[in-house]
């Protein structure tokens, strides 16, 4: 990791066609450490599905891992997939917020995971970190890294939460102070059921579009988010995942679970971006929850631990 700078963005353009293969060993280490760590936890091996899209075949090729565990020990479904596509021109909910870049060529590569586990008291956990370079002949290719990490218990702790929140921070510290505020607010209004009014869970950072630093540092902070997903979640999962628990709290967790279909099939970016451009249908959904529920008008009992959830941790705070 080299130091922070402001850097200067159409010089730092210069290093990108060589650092693309550098993300790209970045992006399939991390995944092979997330399994390594999560397999020990669970003790069922993830399945792997590596596939691929060849040139011409739709509308983008390229291909990617996906790595799945089902009917686990500890993770009713986990997914952990790395994904290295390309185009000849932006869909729309790539290309809305800078129109400059519409009808470029375009890769964009990553990794994401989504931890459904079978324990109520265990938070679902969401993390990505991704790359995007657009090109067109005779222009400076337009970049950017993307990421964050964000946690959605069921039954909160305030412990977990400041614990996610403070590792979030120490991730971004090195880089720059005034980061982990930005990308946390970010995070609490990306995270946000508008139609609930309600956030998903109890949020962590969030960024995207980000080239500030240049491309070393911004690749360097992209590192340290991914990193830290491990000291942030395994804590958690280690602490909760024995809790004893019966049909109530498992009610409780599909009727929540719910929430998060919701939001990926209605606001989430990077679900809309892989449908739109056409994308591999299995790994875009592999963040779904196995088992949810949805009541007509219900809402919780007065006082109970599930009230608790709604009046405590689903609200905006600042937990470190």
């Amino acid at each position: 990791m080299t130091s922070p700078t402001n850097g200067n963005l159409n010089s730092a353009n210069n290093s990108v066609i060589l650092n693309t293969t550098q993300v790209k060993t970045y992006l399939l280490d991390l995944q092979s450490r997330i399994i390594q760590a999560m397999e020990e936890i669970d003790g069922k091996p993830f399945i792997r599905d590596e596939w691929h899209r060849p040139e011409g075949e739709g509308p983008i090729a390229g291909g990617g891992i996906s790595r799945l565990l089902e009917e686990g020990n500890v993770f009713e479904r986990a997914g952990v997939g790395f994904s290295h596509v390309s185009g000849n021109s932006l869909p729309p909910s790539a290309a809305a917020n800078r129109p400059e870049i519409a009808g470029r060529k375009w890769e964009a590569m990553g990794v994401s995971l989504v931890f459904h586990p079978r324990n109520p008291y265990v938070p679902t956990v969401h993390m990505n970190v991704r790359f995007f370079n657009a090109t067109e002949e005779g222009k400076d290719p337009v970049w950017w890294f993307g990421g964050g990490m964000d946690l959605t218990p069921y039954y909160g702790f305030e412990e977990d939460a400041t614990h996610f929140h403070q590792t979030c921070k120490d991730a971004l510290a090195p880089f720059r102070g005034d980061l982990y505020p930005r990308f946390k607010k970010w995070c609490d209004d990306y995270f946000y059921l508008k139609h609930r009014k309600e956030p998903r869970g109890v949020g962590g950072i969030f960024f995207d579009d980000f080239h500030a630093l240049g491309f070393d540092n911004s690749f360097g902070m992209m590192q340290s988010v991914g990193n830290g997903f491990l000291d942030a979640y395994l804590p958690i999962l280690q602490r909760r995942k024995d809790t004893p628990y019966g049909e109530r709290e498992r009610d409780f967790q599909a009727y929540r679970r719910g929430r998060y279909v919701e939001f990926n099939l209605v606001f989430d970016r990077g679900t809309l971006f892989g449908l739109q451009s056409g994308g591999r249908t299995e790994s875009i959904l592999m963040s779904m929850p196995p088992i949810v529920k949805w009541r007509y008008n219900w809402s919780p009992e007065e006082n109970s631990p599930e009230a608790k959830l709604y009046t405590d941790f689903l609200v905006h705070r600042n937990w470190v």
